[in-house]
């Protein structure tokens, strides 16, 4: 691969984790600042910033090869379909009509300390009412909205990486 080829690669892997890292200090900012607490769904949707966060960074310190790109970018593309999901489940949740709305259930940390790791992620995902509000919106989208969008990028951004070549022959 060409030097600046390698160079270009590790940019857009340090640029994916950059995002994820404003994408954390955004909803950090939300919740403690604006006082905006993260329901079960939106902890869950932390987790998976953070873990294609830290890929991203992996990848820009390790600066793989072709090979090593495409498992990056699996790794990428299941985390963003992971993350997909579970927007995807918030969303829908909050354009539930108000009389569909689950009951308020407990907190992603109690779930997890009272029952076994599938069952809590099966609570979960059932929803419940906390995850149905809407606190904030921006351009039309709401928070999960705005995860959607971001974890559909990151997984077609992965779906590139598994298939194309970043290298470019040398100009003279």
């Amino acid at each position: 691969m060409h030097l600046d080829s390698l160079f270009r690669q590790r940019l857009l892997f340090l640029g994916a984790f950059l995002i994820c890292a404003a994408l954390m200090a955004t909803a950090l900012t939300m919740q403690y600042a604006l006082k905006l607490d993260p329901c079960p769904l939106c902890s869950l949707q932390r987790l998976f910033v953070i873990a294609l966060g830290g890929v991203f960074l992996i990848a820009a310190l390790h600066d793989p090869g072709l090979v090593g790109r495409r498992v990056y970018g699996v790794v990428v593309v299941v985390l963003g379909v992971l993350g997909i999901i579970v927007a995807g489940r918030h969303v829908w949740l909050q354009n539930l009509p108000a009389d569909q709305v689950p009951e308020c259930g407990p907190g992603l940390d109690y779930l997890l300390d009272a029952f076994p790791l599938t069952e809590a992620l099966s609570l979960v995902f059932r929803g419940s009412g906390e995850c149905a509000d809407v606190q904030w919106v921006f351009l039309g989208l709401t928070i999960p909205g705005w995860t959607l969008v971001v974890f559909t990028a990151f997984t077609i951004s992965g779906l590139l990486l598994t298939a194309t070549r970043i290298a470019m022959p040398v100009r003279a």
